[in-house]
């Protein structure tokens, strides 16, 4: 399902902090970039981001997206949006022992509220954003089914899932007739973490890309997508130390690599983060609030490295 190699730019914008950590006109000016550097997906969830709102529930950044749709309509006809469910707080502070979850009702009712706040009519994409035991996979693929049979949604998504359950997942939709989950969307970056820890920010056990994920995925056709590949600019920026849990001498090894082919190709290293994880098939989800990153980061998509280049990026640790 990938189409890296087409036309329109392989990145995907993650507007996660749109309407709360970068306010509404700064949003619709990245936003208006994206497009004019040829982007087209973007990715936003429900639950973005209610740990910096006020209200301690999200919804912020679906609204800023649909306010900027609202007023550049023909944008829709150029742009995909990419949006999740399950992950919202129940309320306040209740996250994550109580969310919203990924019940048949849940899901639906989730997504009825996306997409009055996207303001569209259907929805190119939609993940379930975190596992949830307490339910049967399959009864949440049978929720999604009801969106994609009615219309509303034209794909389907997995982040922060098991391999297995995706596969349980896959074979459920297409044993009802449905549409079966055809994108993976997990932590990943060029650097690795030490065993047994998990970078900043994931608190779900399978949140970070595994070799048995992207075997998975590469056996079945679908599509990775990549959150946090940056590490948050710490790559590049010498005030943002890269956490400790990347600390161990392969990082070392790797840093190095890095850095001198960086210079090789007159890029920064998170650049080359960036065309290394396109040369393998992953689609990265970059951030940022200032255009400058945003467009160094769709500046690294024309970068091309070279079979050497890979080599030296991916030796064993």
């Amino acid at each position: 399902m990938t189409d890296l190699n087409s036309s329109a730019s392989p990145l995907v914008l993650g507007a996660m902090s749109f309407g709360s950590l970068v306010d509404q006109d700064t949003s619709f000016t990245l936003l208006d970039r994206f497009v004019e550097r040829g982007g087209t997906w973007i990715d936003t969830a429900d639950c973005y981001s209610f740990w910096a709102s006020p209200t301690g529930h999200g919804g912020a950044s679906e609204t800023v997206i649909g306010r900027w749709l609202a007023e550049r309509p023909s944008a829709r006809e150029r742009i995909r949006i990419s949006t999740k469910v399950g992950a919202e707080p129940l309320w306040p502070g209740s996250w994550p022992e109580h969310r919203t979850g990924l019940s048949a009702r849940a899901i639906r009712e989730a997504f009825d509220g996306s997409r009055r706040r996207l303001g569209i009519d259907v929805v190119d994409l939609l993940w379930l954003h975190q596992e949830d035991r307490s339910v049967p996979i399959e009864e949440s693929v049978e929720g999604l089914a009801g969106l994609t049979a009615e219309g509303f949604v034209r794909r389907v998504g997995a982040s922060n899932h098991p391999a297995w359950r995706v596969e349980r997942a896959r074979a459920h939709a297409k044993a009802i007739g449905g549409v079966p989950i055809d994108a993976l969307q997990l932590n990943s970056t060029y650097l690795q973490v030490r065993p047994g820890t998990r970078p900043p920010g994931v608190v779900h056990p399978f949140g970070v890309l595994s070799a048995e994920q992207r075997d998975f995925a590469s056996a079945n056709g679908i599509e990775i997508w990549a959150y946090t590949p940056l590490l948050s600019g710490a790559y590049d920026n010498q005030d943002k130390p890269i956490p400790d849990v990347y600390q161990h001498q392969g990082t070392e090894d790797r840093l190095t690599a890095l850095t001198e082919i960086a210079a090789e190709h007159g890029a920064g290293r998170g650049q080359i983060v960036l065309a290394w994880q396109l040369a393998h098939g992953i689609r990265p989800i970059i951030g940022g609030s200032k255009l400058y990153q945003l467009d160094a980061a769709m500046d690294a998509a024309a970068i091309s490295l070279t079979a050497e280049d890979l080599a030296r990026l991916d030796a064993p640790l």
